[in-house]
């Protein structure tokens, strides 16, 4: 009877909820559905596969680690949906090899060849005309046999140690003379082109590996080569932080020494390599057979973006260059854009307008104004270009007081951000870790500016990093205001993070992991509550990733009472939308295009009340529990106006849109008979540029 129960619960569960990990896998599938889409420019349909190629890349150093260790441990917990580690390890292999299969095909069979036809010529040595051969010979010799180290495995010669996600060449060696047969390990190198130009560098290339398989007497002379085969090795690159670590960055650097020696989460191998050869890998890995994945064809697709990046205009997009948004484009001084925000809250949607001409310029001219005494900002992700890191050194040395929450936990920019945190300390920048155990994922800057006798606060809050180099690609609001409440929240949190003690309260933004989530559930019922009562309600909802079971049941109750629910999920979505007597009245789509959609949106319409609300967080346990997450109101409703007419035109997008089927399968979004293609990003360039347009003939 128990065992019954059980089953009964896990159907149930799985009919509520989606599970995530294979809702990531389908993420990638619909970026490789857009690189088949043969209306999309092919330098673009390229980049789409190296984008899904990466994303199985990011599941497997993030997602299975820890799947893999509770399946070894034997937890017997099942995952929200009702699956336990073991089943979805299982059900995830399986989507991963039917991924591999038509990212192979698509490459092998459409891209390639239609590649070929524009004149970019992937091409084996054996193809190359004579005068070509000549000039890979030498620079074979100069560019290339240099860097390169055999390692072979003997009597003092140990397995080498084998780099997370670097193609290597495996390789069976036989001494002709004695029989004497070794493994040997050849790095393809990563310093070097993946795909090698030949000749001018425009039209023919060679992948890196078919030249060392070609040169590979070179390396082991007077030796016989009997196999050789390509394989690839992924690593957890999870960083484990204890929560009692006395000195956040030592502990942070520590974990990183030792990152790289993490345990092999995949195998990836050629289809081609012999069995023997198979098993001496994971014999030197200790890798069991549910992480070996063979594979057909190119390993490493990631590496197509050097394709995509080539000078070949007419393959790509037409540019995008985003526009200096109106009052921005007027400011000549510090005091201007303090005057336009006293006048009424602004607000920026990169890439549509220019993060150069509007945050950029912003703490520049805040670090140079006298008037400025302080400015406090936080630090997720950076770029190398960042306008903050100089604006805030140029800030303390002109005696200001500045302050940086620099998050030295976040994944892949751990080393970027301790080597700006010591460039920021140096300069007499106040620097700040934040907690082992919380993320600080939160967008704001703080700047105190003496005016007329009293200190006036001005916030910058937004929904992406301040990245000038992803501001370019990813779509993110920001808006600027000198709200009271606001400002005095955003400085109570600041107090927090750099301090001792809990913030008694906020007035007007939402905060993880303090009230963010509770605030969300109260205005998710209480549009239940209008929904009940006959009245207008309304959810519009747009974020990368949703699945706290918490708020998924909350939107499912507000469905059941007839609550109109929309939502726009990029990436990984548990909640099952359109099941009978569930989830009837909510839907789910997926935007992707030439911008990857990040910000972060919830509108609320109960009865005669509307509010809006935008910030960092998504609805997934780790932003709405265990980070510092901001999100704050919109108020303004000429603003509130924009963020839903944003909404609106990714919701009828019909060029790169998709929607989730009850059953949790993605479906392409069509326009109907007779309607033309609508392409919401498009639409949001055009505003852009009318909006700018407007602003000049006034």
């Amino acid at each position: 009877m128990a065992t019954v129960r059980a089953r009964k619960r896990t159907a149930a569960a799985a009919e509520r909820l989606i599970n995530r990990e294979l809702s990531f896998l389908d993420y990638a599938g619909r970026l490789l559905e857009l690189a088949r889409d043969e209306t999309v420019p092919l330098l673009e349909r390229v980049f789409f596969l190296k984008v899904s190629a990466e994303m199985l890349d990011e599941f497997f150093m993030v997602r299975v680690a820890g799947l893999t260790g509770q399946a070894a441990a034997g937890v017997s917990r099942r995952l929200p949906d009702g699956r336990t580690a073991q089943q979805t390890l299982a059900d995830a292999r399986r989507s991963v090899l039917d991924l591999y299969g038509a990212q192979a095909s698509l490459w092998s069979e459409q891209l390639r060849p239609a590649l070929a036809e524009e004149k970019i010529v992937i091409s084996d040595v054996e193809e190359l005309e004579p005068d070509e051969r000549t000039e890979l010979d030498d620079r074979f010799e100069r560019e290339i046999f240099p860097v390169l180290t055999p390692l072979a495995v003997g009597p003092g010669q140990p397995f080498p140690y084998i780099s997370a996600l670097s193609v290597s060449l495996g390789l069976f060696v036989a001494d002709p003379e004695t029989g004497e047969e070794r493994f040997a390990r050849v790095k393809v190198p990563e310093g070097l082109p993946r795909f090698f130009p030949i000749g001018d560098g425009t039209d023919r290339f060679v992948t890196l590996e078919r030249v060392l398989s070609h040169y590979l007497p070179n390396l082991f002379p007077g030796m016989e080569i009997r196999e050789r085969a390509l394989f690839r090795v992924t690593r957890d690159v999870d960083l484990e932080v204890s929560d009692e670590a006395d000195d956040l960055l030592e502990a942070v650097e520590f974990e990183l020494r030792h990152a790289r020696f993490g345990e092999v989460t995949r195998l990836e191998v050629s289809a081609a390599m012999s069995q023997g050869m198979r098993e001496r890998l994971q014999q030197g890995l200790r890798v069991a057979d549910e992480l070996v994945y063979p594979l057909d064809g190119m390993l490493d697709l990631a590496d197509l973006g050097e394709l995509s990046r080539l000078d070949r205009p007419d393959l790509k997009n037409e540019p995008w260059l985003p526009v200096a948004r109106p009052p921005w484009n007027t400011f000549d001084s510090a005091a201007e854009q303090f005057t336009a925000i006293r006048g009424g809250d602004l607000l920026v949607h990169h890439p549509y307008d220019s993060f150069a001409n509007s945050f950029e310029s912003y703490v520049d001219r805040a670090a140079a104004d006298g008037d400025v005494i302080a400015i406090k900002s936080t630090v997720y992700r950076t770029s190398d270009d960042t306008p903050l890191v100089p604006a805030l050194i140029d800030a303390a040395e002109r005696g200001k007081q500045t302050v940086c929450l620099v998050e030295i936990k976040a994944r892949g920019d751990e080393r970027r951000n301790i080597e700006w945190s010591r460039a920021l300390e140096q300069a007499g920048v106040h620097i700040v870790y934040g907690f082992p155990g919380l993320k600080i994922h939160a967008k704001t800057t703080l700047v105190v500016r003496r005016e007329a006798g009293r200190l006036h606060r001005y916030v910058h809050l937004g929904t992406g990093n301040y990245n000038a180099v992803t501001a370019r690609a990813y779509e993110d609001f920001g808006l600027f205001t000198d709200d009271e409440e606001i400002a005095a929240d955003i400085a109570d949190l600041f107090n927090h993070l750099t301090g001792f003690g809990r913030p008694a309260h906020f007035r007007k933004l939402l905060v993880a992991p303090f009230t963010l989530r509770d605030r969300l559930v109260e205005e998710i019922r209480a549009v239940a509550e209008a929904a009940a009562a006959g009245k207008k309600a309304r959810i519009r909802i747009k974020v990368n990733g949703l699945t706290h079971p918490q708020v998924i049941d909350e939107l499912y109750a507000a469905s059941e009472v007839g609550a109109k629910i929309e939502l726009l999920v990029r990436g990984v979505c548990s909640l099952r939308p359109g099941v009978p007597g569930l989830s009837e009245q909510i839907r789910v789509r997926s935007v992707l295009g030439r911008f990857l959609e990040h910000s972060r949106l919830f509108i609320f319409d109960a009865a005669d009340r509307s509010v809006s609300y935008m910030g960092s967080a998504d609805l997934m346990p780790r932003n709405l529990d265990h980070r510092v997450e901001v999100v704050t109101p919109v108020e303004d409703l000429a603003l509130q106006a924009e963020l839903a007419s944003t909404f609106e035109a990714l919701w009828r997008d019909t060029t790169s849109s998709f929607e989730l089927e009850a059953s949790g399968a993605w479906q392409r979004v069509q326009p109907k008979k007779d309607e033309r293609l609508r392409s919401g990003q498009q639409i949001l360039m055009r505003r852009a540029r009318r909006r700018l347009s407007l602003a000049r003939s006034r």
